[in-house]
C-alpha cells in the first residue's frame, strides 16, 4: 500500500481491503506510522514516541487492523503514561483501560501513539508548556482548537482515520471544525465513564472520537456504545444501528437555526454564512427550517461548566501526588486554589445551573427535532489567543474568556443533548468552518441521518489540507 492510498481512505475504505486481503493489517500499520513522521514534524501533535509495539486489539473487531491514536487526557490505556498535557505530572500510568479504551481495543482499532492536549483539558487551545503548540495542517499559524487537539491535526492530515477524544465543554467538536473534521459528542451515557470514575465532570465530559467521515462515526458508535452495567448516566437505546441511520430518509424534520450566541460573543461573519448555507442546503433537501434557538441564560452555561473546573481540581488534588504548583499554568493554579476553597453551596450552584440549562434545552426539542448553531464563533484562532498561562483570570473569568471564542458547545455538555460538527464551510483564507447540529437526548440518529444527507449536498472529501500525508 502507497502512501497516498492510504491516506486517501477513511476508516472504513480501510477495513474493507483488510477484509478483502487485498492488503495486511501490518502493511496498513506501516504506511500509518510512515504518514504520521511525514506530518508530525509540522504539527508537534504526539506526546511521545509511537507506541512499538502497537497496542493489543482483536484481530477480528469490526474496524481490525484500523490505525488508531488515543488522547493523553488521564488513565485511558493500560501501561501507558500520561500527562494531561502538564509538566506537573511526571507520566503517571494507567493500570487498567478504560471501559471505552476496552471497546476500541475489541473493535479491532490498532493503537499506534499518544495526542497532545493541553494542560488540564481546560481550554480550546491545544497549546501547552509541556508540549508547546500544536499547529494545524491547514495554516502552521492557526491553532486546532481543544482539548482534543492533537488528535485532531493528525486526522486532518491524513495520519490516521480516527482518533480517540473527550468532549467537556467543545472539546471533540471544536477541534473538529477547527481542523475540517466529522466530532460527535454523543449522548451523556451513550459511551462508558468507567471502571475509574463514576462519571466525568459531573457528567458534562462525553469520550469518543473524531473522524473524517459520517459513516466512520457511525461504525465506530456503533462498536463502542452498548450500555455497562453500573453506570450512573444511561442512554435510550438505538432504534437501529447507527450505520443504518446514514442510508435512512429521516423524513421532513423541524429544525431551528441559530446564528447568534446566547451571550454577547460576536460571531464571524464567514461562520454566520456558513451556518446559513447549511440550513439552507437543510430546507432545500426538504426539511421545515425557522429561525429559533433554546432559551438560556449566559451566566447559567457559565456556572453550569464550573463542574468540570470543580471536578478537575478535585482529581489533581486527590491524586497520590498532588502538583507542585510552580509546574502548573497560570489558570491551573486558580483552579486548583477555588477547587480547594469552593463549599457544598458552591457546587450545588452549579448543579442548579446545569438543571436550568437541561429543563430549557429539554423543552426546546419538544417543538423541534435539531438545532443548527456555528461550532464556534470565529475562524481557527492564530497561536498565543487563548493564554491558558495567565494568574491573572480567575475560573469564572477564564469560562467567559474561552466562551467568546466559542460559545456554542458547553450547553450541550450540559444538557447532554448529542451533537456533531461537521465541515461544512471554508473561509476566504480556506481555514475549515464547521457547524454544529444538536438533537434530543439519544437522537444520534437524526444526528447521523441528517449528517449524511449534508455529507452528500456539501460534499468535503476532496478538500484537504496543505500539510497532508501524500
Amino acid at each position: 500500500m502507497q502512501l497516498r492510498e492510504y491516506s486517501a481512505l477513511d476508516a472504513t475504505g480501510l477495513r474493507d481491503l483488510i477484509a478483502a486481503g487485498e492488503v495486511t493489517g501490518a502493511e496498513v500499520e506501516s504506511v500509518a506510522r510512515e504518514a504520521i513522521a511525514a506530518v508530525n514534524p509540522d504539527l508537534n501533535a504526539l506526546t511521545q514516541d509511537l507506541f512499538d509495539p502497537a497496542l493489543d486489539a482483536d484481530a477480528a473487531g469490526v474496524l481490525a487492523g484500523v490505525p488508531f491514536l488515543v488522547k493523553d487526557s488521564g488513565p485511558f490505556a493500560r501501561n501507558i503514561s500520561f500527562t494531561l498535557g502538564s509538566r506537573s505530572i511526571n507520566r503517571a500510568f494507567a493500570e487498567v483501560d478504560h471501559e471505552l479504551m476496552a471497546r476500541f481495543r475489541r473493535a479491532g482499532l490498532v493503537a499506534i501513539g499518544q495526542t497532545t492536549a493541553p494542560e488540564l483539558g481546560l481550554t480550546f487551545a491545544t497549546e501547552s508548556r509541556r508540549y508547546g503548540i500544536t499547529r494545524n495542517p491547514w495554516a502552521l499559524d492557526r491553532g486546532v482548537g481543544g482539548s482534543s487537539g492533537g488528535s485532531a491535526a493528525l486526522v486532518a492530515a491524513g495520519a490516521v482515520p480516527i482518533a480517540h477524544g473527550n468532549d467537556g465543554g467543545g472539546s471533540i467538536r471544536i477541534p473538529a471544525s477547527s481542523c475540517g473534521l466529522v466530532g460527535l459528542k454523543p449522548t451523556r451515557g451513550r459511551t462508558p465513564s468507567g471502571p475509574l470514575a463514576g462519571e466525568a465532570g459531573f457528567g458534562l465530559i462525553t469520550e469518543f472520537a473524531l473522524t473524517r467521515t459520517v459513516r466512520d462515526t457511525a461504525l465506530l458508535l456503533d462498536a463502542v456504545s452498548a450500555p455497562t452495567a453500573g453506570e450512573k448516566y444511561t442512554s435510550l437505546a438505538p432504534r437501529h444501528p447507527f450505520v443504518d441511520s446514514t442510508q435512512q430518509d429521516p423524513g421532513r424534520l423541524r429544525i431551528a437555526l441559530q446564528s447568534s450566541a446566547w451571550s454577547d460573543a460576536v460571531v464571524d461573519e464567514s461562520v454566520r454564512l456558513a451556518t446559513v448555507r447549511a440550513a439552507e442546503t437543510l430546507e432545500w433537501i426538504g426539511h421545515a427550517v425557522s429561525d429559533a434557538m433554546p432559551a438560556l441564560d449566559a451566566d447559567d452555561l457559565i456556572e453550569g461548566e464550573m463542574l468540570a473546573v470543580y471536578s478537575t481540581g478535585a482529581a489533581m488534588l486527590r491524586a497520590p501526588r498532588r502538583p507542585d504548583p510552580a509546574l502548573l499554568e497560570g489558570v491551573s493554579r486558580r483552579v486548583l486554589e477555588e477547587t480547594a476553597r469552593a463549599s457544598a453551596l458552591d457546587i450545588m450552584a452549579s448543579i442548579d445551573a446545569q438543571h436550568r440549562v437541561t429543563r430549557s434545552v429539554a423543552e426546546f426539542f419538544e417543538r423541534f427535532d435539531l438545532l443548527v448553531t456555528p461550532t464556534i464563533g470565529q475562524l481557527p484562532a492564530p497561536h498565543g489567543t487563548l493564554d491558558y498561562d495567565n494568574d491573572r483570570y480567575s475560573a469564572r473569568e477564564w469560562l467567559a474568556r474561552i466562551s467568546e471564542y466559542g460559545p456554542f458547545t458547553a450547553a450541550f455538555n450540559i444538557s447532554g443533548n448529542p451533537a456533531i460538527s461537521l465541515p461544512l464551510g471554508e473561509s476566504r483564507e480556506s481555514l475549515p468552518i464547521g457547524v454544529q447540529i444538536v438533537a434530543a437526548h439519544g437522537r444520534e440518529d437524526l444526528l447521523l441521518s441528517v449528517a449524511a444527507q449534508l455529507e452528500q449536498a456539501m460534499p468535503w472529501r476532496e478538500r484537504v489540507p496543505p500539510i497532508f500525508a501524500d
